[in-house]
């Protein structure tokens, strides 16, 4: 991991063209990344990056480690592990909490502008833009070298919250951004009605949103620009995925799973009360959050609610596994859920709520059921908790859905798809000959 303070020098040894059968060099920039992350959106840079890796590309990943301490209190997270071929510069500023939030309010990388633009002036044939709230904003779009992507982890084109749940309670179906900004007591971001963003869309050569129902929901809110849809993926089990090769059970009595951060945007205050009574499976709360307080009071008189806390991922694979089912209960708009092909991947059937893409991803699996009401969760639990054929079917249902929709192997064929075809546009005719070599694509 790299700490960047200032400018570097350009090596003239990387500053190259492209030839057949080369490798690419490309440039992610996100605002969280492993281990300064909270959730779903940095997990699936890293993934990205070393995907691309893995396939013979040069990948820098560019995130900002005052935006994480900046939401997290000040606390350093644990060192993460490095990933061979992805180098990781983190920016850091003496100001601290002031960076991010000058990048907030004015749409651009204030403090952070200048060491910006010296590594994307670096000679990258793709910048991959993502999560770009906190480490650049709107202005950080025209920095970008190459074929230049943004992938849409949240709504952040469209919502200054990022999540479309509208004064903190409620969906969004209409605007009212600067009432609703100030009830998550945040100040509103005024560029926002300058066209700054929509004048700045224009710097980005393809746009991807993550779920079919996210592209819509973009355009719904106004998006001008079309968008690719390309789906999260995992990489390949090295823990292994042979449900015979699994461990024991991690809990000693038939339970249902929910995984995530606790939020009231998850939905969690819905599922609690079905698990009242001293009969039946039980449920299992793997994560943590500022809602965890709320939720353990309304489940304290309840003995088959079980909190986990934050469990680490090389055990959630066995808790997925010997789950009844998952359940998904969000009541927000999500982009994707990674959680739901994590437990198709572990052959593990998923109850989601009939909301945002969660349809989207049960249906195409034909590996799960879904629910808008307390009484269609129940029926939806007991199903699978008494007719073990049915669970069976849907597991097996939900690991072939997972290897032809999810894997690694069947979605970055989409993204190299998407970069040959966008530099074939642009006439860069050696990023195209470095992908169609047979080399490292």
């Amino acid at each position: 991991m790299t700490e960047f303070t200032g400018a570097q020098e350009t090596d003239d040894a990387t500053d190259r063209e492209n030839g057949p059968g080369q490798r690419l060099r490309i440039c992610m920039l996100t605002t969280f990344y492993p281990p300064y992350n909270f959730g779903g959106d940095g997990i699936g840079v890293q993934r990205l990056a070393a995907a691309f890796a893995r396939r013979g590309h040069s990948v820098t990943v560019v995130h900002d480690a005052d935006a994480f301490l900046a939401l997290n209190g000040g606390i350093e997270p644990a060192p993460a592990a490095s990933i061979p071929g992805v180098e990781v510069v983190t920016l850091r500023s003496k100001l601290g909490i002031i960076s991010p939030i000058l990048t907030h309010q004015f749409g651009r990388p204030v403090v952070q502008g200048r060491k910006l633009r010296a590594l994307l002036g670096e000679g990258f044939d793709v910048t991959f833009f993502h999560n770009v709230s906190l480490v650049g904003g709107p202005v950080l779009l025209r920095e970008g070298r190459g074929v230049t992507l943004y992938e849409a982890h949240e709504h952040w084109l469209v919502c200054p919250t990022h999540v479309l749940w509208r004064y903190n309670r409620e969906l969004c179906d209409a605007r009212d951004c600067v009432r609703c900004v100030l009830s998550y007591h945040r100040p509103p971001q005024l560029w926002r009605s300058t066209g700054l963003l929509e004048r700045e869309l224009d710097n980005v050569d393809a746009f991807i949103a993550k779920s079919a129902f996210s592209r819509d929901k973009h355009h719904e809110f106004g998006f001008p620009r079309e968008m690719e849809v390309i789906p999260y993926f995992l990489p390949p089990d090295t823990a292994g995925a042979d449900p015979v090769t699994e461990a024991p059970s991690p809990h000693s009595r038939p339970f249902f799973l929910f995984v995530g951060r606790l939020e009231r945007i998850k939905g969690l205050e819905d599922v609690i009360p079905s698990f009242a009574g001293a009969e039946g499976p039980d449920l299992l709360i793997a994560g943590d959050g500022d809602y965890a307080t709320s939720l353990r009071a309304l489940a304290a008189d309840m003995p088959r609610v079980h909190f986990l806390g934050r469990v680490p991922s090389e055990q959630l694979g066995s808790y997925y596994h010997h789950a009844l089912a998952l359940i998904v209960p969000s009541v927000c708009f999500e982009t994707f859920g990674i959680i739901i092909i994590e437990a198709f991947r572990k052959g593990t059937p998923v109850i989601a709520r009939r909301l945002g893409p969660f349809p989207e991803i049960v249906e195409t699996a034909d590996a799960g059921l879904l629910f808008e009401n307390r009484a269609e969760l129940e029926a939806a639990m007991h199903e699978l908790a008494e007719f073990p054929e049915r669970r069976e079917a849907l597991a097996n249902a939900g690991r072939r859905a997972f290897a032809e929709h999810w894997s690694e192997e069947a979605v970055m064929p989409q993204y190299l798809d998407l970069i040959r075809r966008t530099a074939s546009a642009k006439g860069e005719q050696s990023i195209v000959d470095a992908l169609a070599s047979g080399g490292p694509a």
